[in-house]
């Protein structure tokens, strides 16, 4: 066995060295997922944990994870009549194989990182290009803080850059808003507070780490979109100097040069005269000039690098977030000595393995997913107790709202209209209504759910407008409708109550009804002069306003 290490760890060697002595194979060579199971149920103490989650609840989590949406009735019936034993895993593999993984991916991050600043094409073309190439993700972060706005294919991730750079009003540029989500969504740490004085909370942060990039961003400049470069990009002038800050509360005087915060800084040279440019700017053909030295280009190496560990820390932070419903450092942009990580000796393996892996987001995020933490019910343990901070300790996977983009696409499969919508290219009347396009019905559901602009998506704020929304809105009522091939015409065709109230529950929550749901039904149905396509019409309505349907079980 090889020597224990640094005492840090030794917690995380004891725990997995136990497990790999019961299973015969070397604590190093078992997969990840099986040495997070170790480490989490280290923690658990004499906590009972809630059973692995069946079937008809995994496979929906799986799908709104992975697609972005909910499984055909058909496909729920062909899942859970399986009885292989590998069928988890290979459902695993099937989803993230699938062409809908990156849409769903790019959905994400782009909620994650632009916080619904807007929509622009070429961001979510670059996003989604970039998540079907499997591209590392210190890849696609070296491509955001230094866009190549010449190379069509990589000009979208300057959205992230350029996007945060355009004036509102007569405010000023935000350099400052800029540096802080630099730091925030990429390294996991909020230096905002570090602008003017020292942090107020925080030893770890200093003023010299925000101005450090604050000093390279405060030195961009927005430039609108041309016949060259046909979207809006950014210019670089020249560094000579360390850039100066003061403390408004004590009043001490700094200097730095451009630097990834919690690093060294980098050398500035020393250029003379025309000696700084690569490209020298020209006023008579409108050249901006391109400087010999980028702190752009510095920064964006030196940032995603596998030395950076707080780099690493906060990617496998919000990825963990996204699959599990909680960060295992909370708030996820919080990171520091003062602010532990719920399981400090997991989230230092999962940094380490991740650069070890060259950062590959489809390996952890499976890894992620065949772990038993991911598969746990929601559903507490017979006569358990809930416990304060339960869903920090993961012994009961946590139920997790559906975001704005998986609640358009789950109502749209769920009432069989997606592909009607997705094939009509502009709203207009069809007879006595209204035609409705997919875009329709994600800026309408976007409008009523979403968090407000520059908010972090964390959890959802219910509000009056989702609630009417959801109760009344035109797009609502009119999916409820009978329609050739959608949900209530294809319920108005089976035999028996019993075989209705079936399709419905598959095909909205994805499991099937048990004795007591199929008996309400059947009493619902069978109302003295009911009109049967408006009683399913009410009873579709009324699963896809149950509390069941607006989480992920």
């Amino acid at each position: 066995m090889p020597a224990r290490p640094a005492s840090s760890t030794r917690r995380l060697w004891t725990v997995l060295a136990g497990f790999a002595l019961a299973t015969g194979v070397g604590a190093e060579e078992l997969p990840l997922h099986q040495r997070i199971d170790a480490l989490v149920a280290a923690t658990w103490g004499e906590a009972r944990p809630s059973p692995q989650a069946d079937d008809a609840e995994l496979l929906r989590r799986l799908w709104l994870d992975f697609d972005g949406g909910i499984p055909s009735a058909e496909q729920t019936r062909a899942f859970l009549a399986d009885t292989s034993p590998g069928k988890r895993a290979a459902l695993v593999e099937k989803l993230l194989s699938s062409p809908r993984f990156a849409t769903r991916m790019a959905d994400a991050f782009d909620v994650m990182l632009m916080e619904r600043r807007g929509e622009n094409a070429a961001w979510r073309e670059w996003l989604t290009a970039s998540f079907q190439a499997n591209k590392p993700w210190d890849a696609m972060v070296r491509e955001i803080l230094a866009p190549d706005f010449q190379d069509e294919k990589l000009r979208g991730a300057g959205w992230f850059i350029t996007r945060r750079l355009e004036k509102v009003g007569q405010q000023d540029t935000d350099y400052p808003g800029l540096t802080r989500d630099v730091g925030r969504m990429f390294m996991g740490v909020d230096l905002q507070c570090c602008q003017c004085h020292r942090h107020l909370t925080v030893d770890d942060y200093k003023q010299a780490d925000f101005n450090g990039l604050f000093t390279v961003y405060q030195n961009l400049k927005l430039q609108p979109a041309d016949a060259k470069i046909k979207v809006p990009w950014v210019s670089e002038g020249v560094v000579a100097a360390r850039y100066e800050f003061a403390s408004v509360l004590t009043g001490a005087k700094g200097q730095t040069g451009p630097r990834v915060p919690f690093t060294t800084e980098v050398a500035i040279p020393a250029y003379t005269g025309d000696e700084a440019w690569l490209v020298k700017p020209d006023r008579k053909t409108k050249e901006l000039g391109k400087p010999k030295f980028s702190p752009l280009q510095e920064i964006a190496q030196r940032l995603p690098a596998p030395e950076n560990a707080f780099f690493a820390r906060n990617a496998v932070n919000r990825v963990w977030f996204l699959m599990m419903g909680s960060g295992l450092v909370e708030p996820l942009d919080f990171i520091h000595s003062e602010n532990p990580a719920s399981h400090p000796e997991l989230l230092d393996l999962l940094a380490k393995e991740f650069a070890a892996h060259r950062f590959d987001l489809r390996w952890l995020i499976r890894e992620l997913a065949l772990t038993e933490v991911y598969a746990r019910s929601s559903a507490l343990p017979r006569e358990a107790a809930p416990k304060a901070g339960a869903e920090r300790t993961y012994t009961t996977a946590r139920e997790r709202h559906l975001t704005a983009a998986q609640m358009t696409r789950t109502f749209l499969l769920a009432t069989g209209e997606l592909e009607r919508v997705s094939t009509v290219t502009k709203a207009e009347p069809e007879k006595d209504e209204k035609k409705y396009t997919l875009a329709d019905f994600e800026k309408a559901f976007v409008a009523a759910l979403a968090n407000a602009p520059k908010e972090p998506e964390l959890q959802v704020n219910p509000t009056l407008r989702s609630s009417l929304f959801l109760r009344n809105g035109d797009h609502v009522l009119w999916a409820v409708k009978p329609r050739a091939g959608n949900l209530v015409d294809r319920v108005l065709k089976l035999p028996t109550p019993e075989a209705m109230a079936e399709e419905l529950y598959l095909s909205i929550l994805t499991r099937m009804p048990d004795t007591d749901e199929k008996a309400l039904f059947a009493e619902w149905m069978e109302r003295p002069g009911v009109e049967k396509s408006l009683a399913v019409g009410d009873f579709v309505w009324a699963l896809l306003s149950s509390t069941e349907w607006f989480v992920n079980h």
